[in-house]
């Protein structure tokens, strides 16, 4: 067991030994250019927070909503300003695709009571701003990696907004606004390669508007209002 434990520090320390070797630098130049482009593709989840009325109204038979995550996908266009040595403006315009849920238990009788599941389908055009702080770029057998820190704003536009469509009793949709505002972090690593720049990061956003559209009927009557949330995990080519 002993042994083992020596290989496992050894494997864990072993980038500070080499910390005076020599290892290629891939992209030297790449950092000091002022404009860079390129794509991403993630993995999205949205999420709902609920706000439920001051004086809910029991009349309406709706004991429970409870926001259900779900996950989607995300592709968008990378336009990176360098600002300073260690600090970047990011513009990535991105289409997310997903849904989110909402879960409700209403009452039927004083003995029964009843689940349904509403699904939101959302297509978001994201246009999002961020300033990136990063790191220099790590010692010895890392020298090819950074790691960065995420923060700004993006506002969205659902595509998918059924606002305009008329329920019937036998289908009621929960229907969202067209417009949302959302504060954003996350961070990051960065790898540079021989040709290109791999980036992963992770980002989470949460609304600042109002997104239901209330209609007042027995699914939004005891909500006060609906606010995003979202996280992502991104891979970047630039």
């Amino acid at each position: 067991m002993t042994k083992y434990r020596i290989y496992i520090l050894f494997f864990l320390f072993s980038p500070l030994f080499s910390l005076g070797q020599s290892y290629p630098l891939n992209l030297p130049n790449y950092d000091y250019k002022q404009w860079h482009f390129g794509f991403t593709l993630g993995i999205n989840e949205m999420n709902f927070i609920s706000w439920p009325v001051d004086f809910i109204d029991y009349n309406k038979k709706v004991l429970i909503i409870e926001p259900i995550p779900s996950q989607g996908i995300n592709i968008g266009i990378v336009a990176n300003k360098r600002l300073a040595e260690y600090l970047d403006l990011r513009f990535v315009p991105t289409l997310s695709f997903g849904e989110r849920k909402l879960s409700y238990e209403i009452i039927v009788s004083d003995t029964v009571h009843q689940k349904y599941l509403k699904t939101v389908e959302s297509t978001l055009f994201d246009f999002p701003f961020t300033l990136k702080y990063k790191s220099k770029r790590l010692p010895g057998v890392f020298n090819n990696t950074r790691v960065y820190v995420l923060g700004g704003a993006r506002y969205s536009i659902d595509l998918a907004s059924q606002k305009s469509k008329k329920n019937n009793v036998d289908d009621i949709v929960i229907k969202l606004k067209s417009n949302d505002f959302m504060l954003t972090s996350g961070f990051g690593f960065d790898f540079y390669f021989e040709w290109f720049k791999f980036g992963v990061e992770l980002q989470m956003s949460f609304g600042m508007l109002d997104v239901l559209y209330q209609e007042h009927n027995q699914f939004t009557s005891n909500l006060d209002k609906l606010t995003s949330r979202m996280s992502w995990i991104t891979f970047t080519f630039e």
